[in-house]
């Protein structure tokens, strides 16, 4: 290691995209000054409204964003959730809860190791030492670190203030813009496996308090809600008129839910156009001046006018990335709103007209990097949500390595990519649930190469499925379902 202390690592591409934004805020008497949490690049801030950006917590040991919150009264005070709160395959873990003094120059952990994946952090705007945690704790197995944690010292002591059980964690936390000791939390019992997500249980359920915490009444099916096991659940208060809530609500029909007394008496007010895989997307956020114009975020953003009735395409699926996680909407200037999602971060002054791309947040998160035998060699990789790409390790102009050197060799979540050991120009490139192709560099094409059961069964493919070269043999090629399969001929057949 002391040989390589003295190297510094470079970006070398891809631009043009980016990755995924899990949490934003915003420096309200400033709001040049930006942030932004992400699933595995650590904590972003720019000082100029987005147009430059720098990392700000490289130095800590871990890079997984949950939650980000600006005191605003004293905005360099910032809080960070670690562990994102979206738990799907490609989920990253935390250590707990981060704070800094100086605008994120500087960091103290404040403990809570433990919780693993942190969706909701909120601060007190009368009390600056008190804040919230929405903890939904590790996704991989039961823990009783998990819950609704208060601290009323600026983060030196925790209490868990709400705890339903070791398989419940908290999945949204909002809180009363009026009141700030009304809160209304999301308890999620979730669990994942290697192959399989199980979302809800007797756990989940919607929890009122009055008293900061410390006291809580639960709501079920005789206040509106619907009867049976619930999953996950998105919340959003409208601050305007606080006694309106909406919950967007995972249970045997998904229906969006409203309630017009503050959180005590609920009703349904539409099961439809409001979005899929509720475990991935459950977040709504309401417009600061109008209780009735509500955002859904999904594969697609939603909009509606008529508080959830009905809902309308805001963001289609070409207009900026799709999957979206995160949502700013300025208090003051509804027009002004961020977005968040797995290609990384939309502004827009127009809400929603237009949108400019933030093009230089380099956050991809590669699943798998690899190198041919080329002189100088070229690197490949796949990335969540963003594809495989190709691009030089060095080049002899001036200027270095440019983005337009770069060759997208497939689409989806990109995963492994092989290249023809005997022939760079061709090559091999998966994305997600086992899907397969050959690329062909000097014609473009691509061929889909995916084995099939020679005994006409199904295969069973991992989400990130395993593909190998053999280093001994230059025309064999491995790949793994249940079985394993190898071709000697570029995948135009397969033994099992």
């Amino acid at each position: 290691m002391e040989l390589l202390h003295g190297l510094k690592p470079r970006s070398i591409g891809p631009a043009g995209m980016s990755g995924r934004v899990t949490a934003i805020d915003v420096v309200l008497k400033n709001p040049d000054i930006i942030y932004a949490g992400t699933a595995s690049g650590g904590l972003w801030q720019s000082t100029s409204g987005g147009i430059a950006w720098k990392p700000i917590f490289d130095e800590q040991p871990l890079a997984a964003i949950g939650a980000v919150a600006v005191n605003q009264a004293i905005p360099d005070i910032i809080w960070v959730g670690t562990g994102e709160g979206n738990p799907r395959n490609s989920q990253s873990s935390g250590n707990g809860v981060y704070k800094s003094l100086d605008g994120g120059k500087t960091w103290q952990h404040l403990g809570l190791e433990n919780t693993r994946n942190i969706h909701r952090l909120l601060l007190d705007p009368v009390n600056p030492a008190v804040a919230y945690v929405a903890a939904q704790g590790s996704a991989w197995g039961e823990s009783a670190e998990r819950g609704i944690y208060k601290t009323v010292d600026g983060g030196k002591t925790w209490r868990k203030v709400l705890f339903v059980n070791n398989k419940t964690g908290a999945a949204d936390l909002v809180m009363d813009p009026a009141n700030p000791n009304k809160l209304i939390a999301a308890m999620w019992e979730y669990r994942r496996w290697p192959w399989f997500f199980k979302s809800g249980g007797p756990g989940s359920g919607l929890y009122l308090s009055y008293d900061g915490g410390e006291n809580w009444e639960k709501r079920t099916d005789k206040d509106g809600l619907p009867a049976g096991e619930l999953g996950r659940i998105g919340l959003a208060i409208a601050r305007n008129n606080p006694t309106i809530v909406y919950a967007l609500v995972e249970a045997k029909k998904n229906a969006l839910y409203r309630s017009d007394d503050g959180g005590f008496k609920w009703r349904k007010v539409s099961e439809k156009n409001i979005g899929n895989r509720p475990f991935y997307y459950a977040d709504i956020y309401v417009d600061p001046s109008n209780e009735n114009r509500i955002y859904n975020l999904f594969g697609v953003v939603s909009k509606s006018e008529d508080g959830g009735r009905t809902f309308s395409t805001l963001i289609s699926w070409d207009k900026v990335h799709p999957d979206h996680h995160a949502w700013w909407i300025h208090p003051d200037d509804p027009d002004f709103m961020i977005d968040g999602n797995d290609g990384g971060l939309a502004i827009t002054r127009d809400r929603g007209k237009t949108w400019r791309f933030v093009e230089n947040l380099p956050l991809a998160q590669f699943y798998h990097i690899n190198v041919d035998m080329e002189i100088p060699y070229n690197i490949y990789g796949g990335m969540q949500d963003n594809g495989s790409w190709r691009g030089p390790s060095q080049t002899w102009r001036s200027g270095g390595i440019r983005n337009s050197y770069w060759e997208e060799v497939s689409f989806g979540d990109g995963f492994d990519v092989v290249p023809d050991p005997a022939d760079a120009n061709y090559g091999y490139s998966m994305w997600q649930g086992g899907n397969l192709l050959r690329y062909d560099l000097l014609t473009g094409q691509s061929r889909y190469i995916r084995p099939l059961d020679p005994e006409g069964g199904k295969l069973r493919f991992n989400w990130n499925a395993g593909i190998a070269a053999d280093p001994f043999d230059q025309k064999a090629l491995y790949y793994g379902s249940q079985y394993l399969h190898k071709s000697t001929d570029r995948g135009e057949t397969w033994q099992t």
